[in-house]
């Protein structure tokens, strides 16, 4: 142990042991008069302020509720799940079952459970559910090793699982096919008439070998599921598009470039048939209108050209008049300066 400069030796630090619930089960005085407690009779039960009705262990409880008082107070077992404020990792509503229409409620209280993290059991009398009391108060420290699956270690003891998995197959079975033929692939692949000259193998053992190592490992109904949504599909045109890992060819895109033409086509054919909307005087009609609309577009369109063109017209009559005013001017600029040089 390490000592300080003082000469005090400081005790080594150890782990504290497991907080340990009481032997018994805690009742709360809620529940006087409950008929399951005349019913627990392997463990004992002592009163206690609790703010659950049942307390199996240091993080376990039970809240007891009847389905004929719930239906005259739903709101009860909300409030007493609230009242827990999470002490509890586990948390138990003990219900029983004493009506006869119980679908409703069980499936609220389901959601409810869902909801507030607490675990439903049922119970149809007061014997079963203080049964329940009882086993969850006796296996509170116990391990999980009771119901975990044994795992095979050892090459033989998984071999032997291995082969005994089909129906009326033993450990004895399964040695005597092993050794019969030296390896499991070997006894895997050998034929229906080779299996049953094995001692000990009669037709029906045979014959269950046989079906469980050729059947497929899918089920049935998966692989009909499987064979429909292939042919659905396979029943499909494949898209054409193209795509970031397929560029469209020419002759894709030639017979994409008909499609809209025989399409197109094939609509006028079909409205071709059909019955005409409109009789022949009101087309006449619609087309007269239509004509004078035009009409009266075309004009509107024809105004700016004419505007245009004028002020064209005008701009080139008002350069020849600057052109015919600045010739004199020049002719009389050239006089002086030639009397200048003079």
């Amino acid at each position: 142990a390490p000592t300080t400069k003082s000469g005090v030796q400081q005790p080594k630090p150890q782990a504290l042991p497991k907080r340990a619930g009481p032997a018994s089960i805690i009742v709360s005085p809620r529940q006087k008069g409950n008929p399951i407690l005349d019913k627990i009779k392997s463990l004992p039960w002592e009163y206690a302020d609790t703010p659950a009705d049942y307390v199996l262990g240091v993080t376990t409880c039970a809240l007891f509720l009847s389905l004929k008082y719930h239906r005259l107070h739903p709101e009860y077992i909300y409030t007493r799940i609230k009242n827990l404020q999470g002490r509890y990792a586990l948390r138990i509503i003990l219900c029983m079952v004493d009506i006869q229409n119980h679908e409703e409620s069980l499936k609220e209280l389901s959601k409810t459970s869902v909801i507030n993290n607490v675990t439903i059991i049922l119970c149809w009398s007061a014997a079963e559910g203080a049964r329940y009391l009882e086993l969850f108060k006796t296996y509170e420290n116990a391990a999980p090793t009771s119901i975990k699956q044994h795992q095979s270690t050892t090459y033989s003891d998984r071999m032997v699982d291995f082969v005994t998995t089909p129906r009326s197959i033993n450990k004895t079975d399964a040695v005597s096919l092993v050794s019969q033929f030296g390896t499991i692939r070997t006894a895997v692949n050998a034929r229906h008439e080779e299996v049953a000259m094995i001692g000990g193998w009669g037709e029906k053992k045979v014959q269950q070998w046989t079906t469980s190592v050729t059947e497929p490992f899918r089920v049935q109904r998966a692989g009909k599921r499987g064979l429909q949504v292939e042919n659905i599909l396979g029943s499909q045109p494949v898209s054409r598009a193209p795509t970031l890992s397929r560029d469209v060819t020419r002759d894709e895109a030639m017979s994409s470039a008909a499609t809209p033409a025989l399409s197109r086509a094939n609509t006028g054919l079909a409205k071709a048939d059909r019955r005409p909307p409109s009789r022949l005087a009101q087309q006449t009609q619609e087309s007269t209108a239509d004509e004078e609309a035009f009409a009266a577009a075309m004009n509107e369109a024809m105004l700016p050209a004419k505007k245009t063109t004028a002020s064209a017209n005008e701009s080139h009559e008002l350069s020849k008049k600057r052109k015919q005013d600045e010739e004199p001017l020049s002719e009389g600029v050239m006089a002086a300066l030639n009397k200048l040089r003079k």
